[in-house]
């Protein structure tokens, strides 16, 4: 979403083009999104959860460190070396730091809100995980589902959006409800497919999202009850020693 800043700087570029003549060449803007409406379902799988001993037991002890702020615990549980941190620009780690400096400054365990040690339990608390093709051996998580990647683009064409308009139902049959209170009714429950997520404007964070059915239905689903695609992740690796946290997909500016 545009700035009203920005916004008025645009306006006045506008105008001053305009005083200058004509002939100027216009700047094509992109298309707006479409009017929330009905839509063609694209199906999901819902990713699949890694059903083995050692590793439920290994994320249970990163959410009972996590739930501490546990540094000296959660170091254990992290490689020393060879930590990679992934963003849009290559691998962000700094190999002259350990690997929980690492994490630490991926999740911002450092912050004195606590916000980063939250991010952690809730990594810890999901179950599924996906391979990482570039690092064999390694498992990130949360893992994405599968789904028709034709179909979705296609998908997005239709309606001007981008991925981050989209989220997925976790769990079969979550109710959508008319307004954002657990008591409204239901209005519908959603089926294994994507949904168009409408946020609304406000800074606190919300208990419910607005969402557009693909039957052209605006209602409200708890959020932690729909995933976005593309979310950060955390990697974990396996040794003789067992389990560990190895890398990290995304995050913002090392603390």
């Amino acid at each position: 979403m545009r700035s009203i800043g920005l916004i008025s700087v645009l306006a006045t570029l506008l105008i001053a083009s305009s005083a200058l003549g004509q002939n100027q060449p216009r700047v094509q803007q992109p298309p707006p999104p479409t009017k929330p409406g009905p839509y063609k379902p694209v199906a999901i799988s819902p990713p699949k959860a890694i059903s083995e001993t050692t590793f439920e037991a290994f994320r249970k002890q990163i959410n009972e460190a996590a739930q501490r702020k546990d540094r000296e615990a959660l170091t254990k549980l992290v490689i020393g070396q060879g930590f990679f941190w992934l963003g849009e620009k290559g691998d962000r780690a700094d190999k002259r730091k350990s690997g929980v400096d690492n994490l630490a400054a991926a999740l911002g365990l450092n912050s004195k809100d606590g916000a980063g040690w939250d991010m952690l339990a809730s990594f810890a608390e999901d179950p599924t995980g996906s391979p990482l093709p570039e690092h064999k051996g390694t498992l990130c998580a949360p893992a994405d589902p599968t789904f028709d990647g034709k179909a979705f683009n296609d998908l997005m064409q239709a309606t001007q959006t981008d991925p981050g308009d989209w989220a997925y139902p976790v769990a079969d049959g979550v109710e959508v409800r008319t307004m954002p209170q657990p008591n409204a009714p239901v209005i519908e429950k959603l089926a294994a497919a994507f949904v168009r997520a409408m946020p609304e404007d406000g800074s606190n964070i919300p208990t419910f999202l607005r969402v557009v059915t693909p039957a052209g239905k605006t209602g409200y689903v708890l959020v932690d009850s729909v995933a976005p695609i593309g979310n950060d992740q955390i990697c974990y690796v396996k040794d003789a020693s067992g389990w560990k946290i190895g890398g990290y997909i995304g995050g913002g500016d090392a603390q």
